[in-house]
């Protein structure tokens, strides 16, 4: 008999897991810089309506879901 390998559906990256992007991570979805992303929050406390989230590390945490629509065209 055989040992078969099922391949596993889960996703183990950090923006499945925590349900945020870094800034980085959120520049590359929308193809702009991550100090584009960090001068619109300066200027106007929001990229196109998208807030992210300061964790303790002082980073910031963009949500996957209202990024994601951005990238696509869809209103935030």
């Amino acid at each position: 008999m055989q040992a078969v390998t099922i391949p596993s559906t889960r996703r183990t990256d950090c923006a499945s897991i925590l349900h945020t992007y870094s800034t980085e991570e959120a520049a590359a979805m929308l193809g702009v810089r991550p100090q584009t992303l960090r001068a619109a929050l300066c200027r106007d406390g929001a990229y196109y309506g998208v807030r992210p989230v300061k964790r303790a590390n002082r980073f910031l945490a963009w949500p996957v879901d209202q990024i994601d629509a951005l990238a696509r065209g869809e209103v935030a």
